[in-house]
């Protein structure tokens, strides 16, 4: 069971990357929210100005009928027009008597107004009181009052200036929090790393847990103990490396190789990813990059963890649009300058990780900056098996469950996929409703991976399935008597994905392929096409995939690797990516003729083999065929038993991976445990 670091007083504390929870001060206690006491002033305002306008005496509204009636009966002491809004009617002895008796009085009129009345028309008023006391000895004459709300005042000038200060210091609460680290707009020039520290339970990443990446793993924990030991070094005359650059493919663990420096290392390890730095905002890349540094120095010796560097690290001037000015190149030029800025042994250590080392600067793989360049390959049969070990830890394996043979099954899979398989695996065990995860169940999260869901409800038609069965069974055949070709493991026609069949084989682990091999597998690839050709007389476009396939595998083979006699030994690849903007094409249109014209030739050789191929063992290929349409799943046990064994398979080179996978396991129990 995980074990989570107090603070002494029972609260676990906030960890880098867990969202922030309510601070709480010493005695355990929430902090008092000063916003609070807005919203308490903000509600005292509008109760003082509901209590402040209010009068408390209630006074009648008359319309403007009883007001001419009351002028002529000579019943109105005076009448005063408010702010030329509202006419307050006061009422003399006569009018009191006869509607407040009881009313108290001072000089013969009511101390209070008895009535309002509402303006319409302001002139119209005065005439309308004018024309109703023609002929009357003392008429009422309007007196003109103006008086002050200041309460209502205050509120209309303080209230709109008030909810827009609220409002901005909420908006810059939240910028801040979004940009970089603490709740102020002015910290967006922050670093946004997050400090992992021996004490930090967030981190529980060690090299046990890093497997198949052996290699890559020497030269890391020689990074780690130089930190751990820097005099073992310094005292020889060697200097500390500035920076170390992992390169490979998406998801063979150049990430879990970081964080098991962060699990290893007993010293402050700040970790973020490239694009932490750019913002919309100019200037805040690389001040976030000089702040990072600043706070590495005061805390060395530390590594810093780029992940994804290409984000900003691209070779500069190579964007057509924005030059050499944008943001991201500033911030490059800037995180160039810190690394070539800080002292040889101040204990400062960049660790980046990218699968597009092609992409970045020049200037920023220089010696003195990255002096090491580390390559994490996918793994071979031998790290695949020991990757399976390592995630298989805390599954509830069956008895025939073979890590070697599961192993041999994943040929050109990463650490990611590998991963993916066991909780695949795992999740299809519990749909199931099985107790322990079995072999079949690996094999069908493999399946899954590569080939995608089985949907067995979709509607095929009995010719189509036909058609199908034939051209996976043109591939199987073909691959099966060609000596290069991969060998097949499982052929099915149930749709997957967006493919109608399936076809899966175990490809030889090489370094090299020659030219043979190439067109070997070009054949096989052509040969569900060509076994509609043989049996239909027609081809359909099923075969969309195996084109694209073989177009690209032809095209390598004339202008990257020199297989052509035409062309000849020349290669056209770029292995530096400077073409990217490039409006020219590195061969002129006579040779982009002849490279078409021989794409063109092989791809048609290849095509006549398979068909004469599948001319040849038409029998075979029908019998494979008609099972695969009965049971929708055949396996190299069947093209076995069709077709016989394979003449070209080489026993030695499995008594070799044997004694590989011998060899590692040895290698694991004899490993020290401070290794």
């Amino acid at each position: 069971m995980e074990e989570k670091q107090t603070n002494g007083k029972g609260n676990v504390p906030n960890q880098p990357g867990q969202p922030q929870q309510p601070q709480q001060n010493p005695n355990g206690k929430r902090r008092f929210n000063f916003m609070w006491i807005y919203a308490i002033l903000f509600a005292a305002l509008i109760g003082l100005q509901f209590i402040g306008g209010k009068d408390t005496v209630e006074k009648e509204e008359i319309n403007q009928g009883e007001l001419k009636e009351m002028l002529k009966n000579q019943e109105v002491a005076k009448i005063d027009l408010v702010n030329k809004e509202d006419a307050e009617i006061y009422l003399n002895d006569k009018g009191l008597i006869k509607h407040f008796p009881e009313a108290p009085r001072v000089g013969g009129s009511s101390l209070r107004p008895n009535y309002t009345y509402k303006i319409g028309s302001l002139d119209r008023f005065e005439e309308m009181v004018e024309e109703t006391q023609q002929g009357i000895d003392k008429p009422v004459y309007i007196n003109n009052v103006r008086r002050n709300n200041w309460m209502s005042d205050i509120l209309s000038w303080v209230v709109p200036f008030g909810l827009l200060i609220v409002f901005y210091i909420i908006l810059m609460r939240g910028m801040g929090r979004s940009m970089g680290g603490g709740g102020s707009i002015f910290n967006i020039g922050k670093s946004r790393a997050q400090l992992y520290d021996k004490n930090s339970s967030s981190v529980n990443v060690t090299f046990k847990d890093v497997a198949g990446l052996e290699e890559a793993k020497v030269e890391i924990m020689e990074v780690v103990d130089f930190l751990k030991n820097p005099e073992k070094y310094t005292k020889l005359g060697g200097k500390i490396p500035k920076g170390v650059l992992l390169v490979g493919p998406p998801g063979t663990g150049k990430t879990l190789l970081a964080k098991s420096v962060a699990g290893e290392a007993n010293v402050p390890f700040f970790s973020l990813s490239g694009s932490d730095f750019v913002e919309m905002f100019v200037g805040v890349g690389a001040s976030r990059v000089r702040d990072l540094f600043n706070n590495a120095k005061s805390k060395a010796p530390c590594i810093i963890f780029i992940d994804e560097i290409d984000a900003i690290g691209r070779a500069r001037g190579k964007s057509a649009i924005t030059g050499g000015n944008d943001e991201r190149e500033s911030t490059l030029n800037q995180l160039l300058t810190e690394m070539d800025g800080f002292g040889t042994n101040s204990g400062v250590i960049v660790l980046a990780a990218t699968n597009r080392a092609d992409i970045l600067d020049k200037a920023l793989l220089r010696a003195g900056r990255f002096d090491r360049q580390i390559y994490v390959e996918l793994p071979d049969v031998v790290g695949r098996k020991e990757i399976f070990e390592v995630h298989m830890r805390n599954l509830k394996l069956d008895n025939d469950v073979d890590k070697d043979f599961l192993a041999k099954q994943t040929p050109g899979f990463s650490g990611a996929d590998i991963a993916n398989v066991c909780n695949e695996a795992a999740l299809m065990a519990a749909r199931k409703g099985k107790d322990l995860i079995g072999k079949q169940d690996f094999l069908d999260a493999v399946d899954r991976i590569i080939g995608g869901l089985e949907k067995k409800n979709k509607i095929i038609t009995p010719e189509e399935k036909k058609v199908i069965a034939f051209h996976e069974a043109g591939h199987a055949t073909t691959s099966w008597l060609l000596q290069y070709a991969h060998p097949l493991v499982k052929v099915t026609i149930v749709p997957r994905g967006n493919s109608l069949g399936a076809a899966w084989y175990l490809p030889e682990e090489r370094q090299i392929t020659t030219k043979e091999q190439m067109y070997h597998e070009m054949i096989a690839t052509l040969g569900g096409r060509a076994a509609e050709q043989v049996v239909f007389g027609q081809i359909s476009t099923g075969a969309l995939s195996d084109l694209e396939k073989v177009t690209k595998q032809a095209f390598a083979m004339v202008t990257y690797y020199g297989l052509d006699d035409e062309i000849g030994n020349i290669s056209y690849y770029d292995s530096t990516g400077q073409q990217d903007y490039s409006f020219t094409k590195p061969y002129s249109e006579k040779t982009a003729e002849t490279i078409d014209k021989e794409v063109s030739k092989i791809i048609e050789k290849a095509y006549q083999e398979a068909i004469q191929i599948l001319t040849d063992h038409r029998e075979g290929l029908s019998q494979l065929a008609n099972k695969l349409i009965d049971e929708e799943v055949i396996f190299g046990e069947d093209l076995e038993r069709i077709f016989g064994k394979r003449p070209w398979n080489n026993s030695e080179e499995e008594k070799l991976k044997d004694a590989a996978l011998k060899a590692a396991e040895h290698n694991v129990e004899n490993q020290p445990e401070n290794a």
